[in-house]
């Protein structure tokens, strides 16, 4: 045998000493609490502020030293004054004239204090679209519009400034949209005055009609005479109280506006992930930014506030609990962002600037990061593939030092790339089927008033899988030649590999937010190659300090970005409805947010003694706040604060046979629950243990025989709930259909002429019977034309005028048969903001629910005829 075989083997298998001092080179146990704290610290003192930090706030006595600036206590007292007109719903006296006066007043004065032309119009108007699967027609509703321009100009090259002002029943509608329209009203009074040139006119549409939805922004932007001459948008909405406002949506397909976003913002705040989020329907909402794009074919800018969900849509949505601050953060923002875009050359020719989407995202409030669609593939592409290049790099390495052959080495990270895909699965496993055993055992929810649980429930379990399946491998393979060190090292360059694969098949499939995993595999490589340079990672353990230093920029980051994402969607899980298991959904979210934010972090909980020990203690931690979860401190709800909703319909069913004689008429409280705890208010709320579940009566009646207006309430209607009660007290102005007349068009076609009137909220369901079809009428053509199922729906709502609807409907019959039924109505109405009509029974009935509950109360009513 050569002495140069000799050599090499005594460098692969190490002396008895040696092998005890590999043994040996690990770091003390007691540091690896210290080390997570790390972590948790950086993420309480860093990431957690940067994510709610607003900036000072203006008051009127700082006027004089920032003349030109937005001074946050003017919004406050103009929020102040519109919410204290109660409830804004469309057609109540409240939104169509008393809102309506409080707007025309302020634009009044403020037209008489400005140094450029200003134009106010309020538009009535009437129309129809389809939304989702609905005819969404609306009769006199209303619009403040006010343009304000440089002096004398002839510009017809507008910026579109939107928010509405209406508001929903159940609330004063303060964050929703109230800060908006009282955020609008202060910049647009800072402009009036100031001295500074805007090149080109901006029109700011105070939107009378957006809940009921969408109807105010689609009449002006196809019917007003300003509507053609709007060239770019900043929309601005709602889902919360207070907080920062996101930018969620750009564009599409104008980069032009990132720009410009990104030039003149003060405080930015923005997510392609939130876009992409917000598009795909996993946020149960919508703007009217829709609306714009898909009917004006206006691009444009979509900022919301997302803070303080909790309160949204309810009572406790009120101008006491909004931020001054707030205020001052959308108002620097949004006073800047309209005098950047108004006066950029890109929006005078903003079709010439259309260039593909964006890729944008903030980095913790302090500054913008923004590029194009296609340099985000090119930089995805080449960090992905470097990163893949140095980790292989780094495995040639490790082979050379440690005297293994490389084809060794390499069968070491194909069992390693396996073990590490393995403890992802087992990762995601755990924390899903614990949430599927909370919601068996009736816990769901428990996180909703402490978020913090979450991290001790799913976020911890999901830790622990990622780390023992690693730490059974290395006990069971713990005769390795290679040192544990090393052998993490390469564990943590499986883990890269898999994220650079990941982002590549992502990048492929056109996903923008693709980039969140570039940025982990780029600062990794940065942290592998400075231990390749400084040869730190042929050491058991100081390879470490290098790759905790490049480890940190993306946890702040990402921590960040996930506690945002997170604030925004803990407060949506009590309004998604009772078919969804929130806590799967919350488990699934962990799994991603913690697979993001600490995949090269819990790998190297191996490199401390008693790593198993260590691993297990996480699912202690799991194991305590499962306890903690059984407690009071785990119920979800809070009063004020944290409620739990139901809407609440007391309603009037009448059916009617071919004959038009009454078959069936019954009245009682209509419940739809809002989330998956119903069970915890069935032992409080009067006759709730009689509650029958309504989902038979949609197998034999038109839309289950209920006066649904809301389109989202037609997926949950199957599980909503039914109480038998007295009759509910209706208003004057019944909803009433009439035959005007019936005429034959051909032998086999028939058409009936209607008319229709009652309240200011109401659906007309349209069922076709014994084989005719629907060939024609007088609503949109859209549903007949992309053959929607019948029953057909036209929500139908009026606001200043509610003369009755005149409509016609053309049917078919193949086999010219009209002596059987041709047709079933079903016809809902909607007092929605009538409180004289809450009967002593209802109101008794609203008063059992317990007091963290929000049960937004309306009277409705429900008829079938057949004709």
């Amino acid at each position: 045998m050569s002495s140069e075989t000799e050599e090499k083997r005594s460098k692969a298998q190490p002396n008895g000493c040696e092998r005890a001092f590999v043994k040996r080179s690990k770091i003390k146990w007691f540091w690896a609490p210290a080390f997570l704290g790390f972590w948790l610290l950086l993420y309480v003192t860093i990431s957690i502020p940067a994510c709610h930090r607003l900036p000072r706030p203006l008051t009127i006595q700082d006027e004089d030293k920032h003349p030109d600036q937005f001074i946050a206590e003017r919004a406050e007292k103009n929020l102040r004054e519109l919410v204290t007109l109660g409830p804004r719903v469309v057609g109540s006296r409240q939104n169509e004239m008393a809102a309506l006066k409080m707007l025309s007043q302020k634009m009044q004065k403020i037209r008489s204090g400005t140094v450029n032309d200003i134009e106010v119009d309020v538009q009535v108007a009437s129309g129809s679209y389809v939304h989702w699967s609905m005819v969404n027609m609306y009769q006199s509703i209303q619009n403040i519009v006010v343009k304000i321009s440089p002096k004398n100009s002839n510009s017809t090259t507008y910026l579109l400034v939107n928010s509405h002002y209406d508001s929903v029943p159940a609330g004063p509608g303060a964050g929703d949209d109230g800060s908006m329209v009282a955020t609008m009203m202060e910049v647009l009074r800072v402009l009036a005055k100031s001295d500074k040139p805007l090149k080109n006119p901006v029109v700011f549409l105070f939107n009378g009609a957006e809940e009921n939805p969408l109807q105010a922004s689609h009449a002006f932007i196809t019917q007003h005479k300003w509507a053609k001459y709007c060239k770019a948008l900043i929309n601005l909405d709602s889902c919360g109280n207070g907080g920062r406002e996101i930018l969620f949506q750009s564009g599409p397909n104008h980069p032009w506006l990132m720009k410009n976003y990104r030039r003149a913002i003060k405080h930015p705040y923005a997510s392609t992930m939130g876009e992409e989020l917000f598009q795909h329907n996993f946020i149960p909402s919508d703007t009217d930014f829709r609306i714009f794009r898909d009917h004006g074919s206006v691009p444009g800018l979509d900022m919301a506030y997302t803070y303080n969900g909790f309160v949204y849509h309810t009572r406790h949505d009120t101008a006491e609990i909004f931020p001054r601050g707030s205020f001052q953060h959308t108002g620097d923002n949004l006073l800047a962002l309209v005098r950047q875009i108004a006066n950029s050359p890109e929006i005078e020719n903003s079709a010439k600037y259309a260039k593909g989407h964006t890729i944008y995202f903030d980095v913790l409030g302090w500054f913008l990061v923004f590029y194009t669609e296609t340099e985000g593939i090119i930089l995805n592409v080449i960090v992905s593939l470097v990163s893949i290049g140095i980790c292989g790099y780094a495995v040639k390495l490790m082979s050379v030092n440690s005297g293994i052959k490389l084809e060794k080495i390499l069968k070491k990270v194909g069992h390693t790339l396996l073990v590490q895909i393995l403890s992802v699965v087992v990762g995601t496993i755990l924390p899903v089927l614990l949430g599927l055993f909370m919601d068996a055992v009736h816990l769901p929810l428990s996180w909703f008033s402490n978020s913090w649980l979450i991290l001790g429930l799913y976020f911890t379990t999901f830790f622990f899988g990622l780390a023992i399946v690693p730490a059974m491998y290395f006990h069971w393979t713990k005769q390795d030649k290679l040192p544990i060190g090393q052998r993490i090292q390469l564990l943590l360059h499986c883990h890269c590999v898999l994220l650079s694969v990941l982002a590549l098949i992502l990048t492929i499939c056109k996903i923008r937010s693709a980039f969140v995993l570039m940025l982990s595999c780029l600062f990794y490589t940065v942290g592998l190659i400075i231990n390749i340079a400084t040869k730190l990672h042929t050491k058991d353990v100081a390879w470490v300090i290098p790759h905790i230093v490049c480890t940190v920029p993306p946890f702040l980051f990402l921590a960040y970005f996930s506690h945002g994402f997170f604030t925004t969607f803990i407060p949506m899980f009590g309004r998604f409805g009772e078919n969804l298991n929130p806590d799967l959904a919350v488990a699934v979210f962990s799994v991603a947010v913690g697979f993001l934010c600490c995949g090269f972090i819990i790998p190297v909980l191996q490199l401390f003694n008693k790593s198993k020990t260590i691993i297990c203690g996480l699912l202690g931690i799991t194991l305590l706040c499962f306890i903690i979860a059984m407690t009071p401190i785990g119920f979800p709800y809070r009063p004020n604060t944290n409620v739990q909703r139901f809407a609440v319909l007391h309603t009037k069913r009448t059916f009617h046979d071919a004959e038009n004689k009454v078959r069936r008429q019954e009245s009682g409280y209509f419940i739809m629950p809002q989330d998956r705890r119903t069970y915890t208010v069935k032992n409080a709320v009067i006759n709730m243990t009689q509650a029958q579940r309504i989902g038979s009566d949609c197998d034999k009646e038109i839309n289950c025989g209920l006066p649904l207006y809301n389109q989202r309430w037609h997926k949950t209607r199957k599980n909503s709930l039914w109480i038998p009660a007295s009759e509910p007290r209706l208003g004057e102005n019944l909803p009433t259909v009439i035959l005007l007349s019936k005429n034959t068009v051909s032998a086999t076609r028939i058409r009936y002429e209607m008319q229709l009137s009652g309240p200011n909220h109401m659906a007309l369901f349209i069922q076709p019977l014994n084989g005719a079809k629907m060939m024609d009428w007088s609503f949109h053509q859209a549903p007949l034309r992309l053959s929607f199922e019948p029953p057909y729906f036209i929500y139908f709502s009026w606001g200043v005028n509610g003369d009755p609807l005149k409509f016609w409907l053309e049917l078919e019959k193949p086999n010219g048969n009209w002596n059987s039924s041709t047709l079933e109505l079903g016809l809902g109405g909607h007092w929605t903001h009538h409180k004289e009509l809450i009967t002593p029974d209802f109101k008794k009935f609203l008063d059992s629910f317990p007091h963290y509950v929000d049960a937004t109360p309306w009277p409705a009513s429900f008829e079938s005829r057949i004709f």
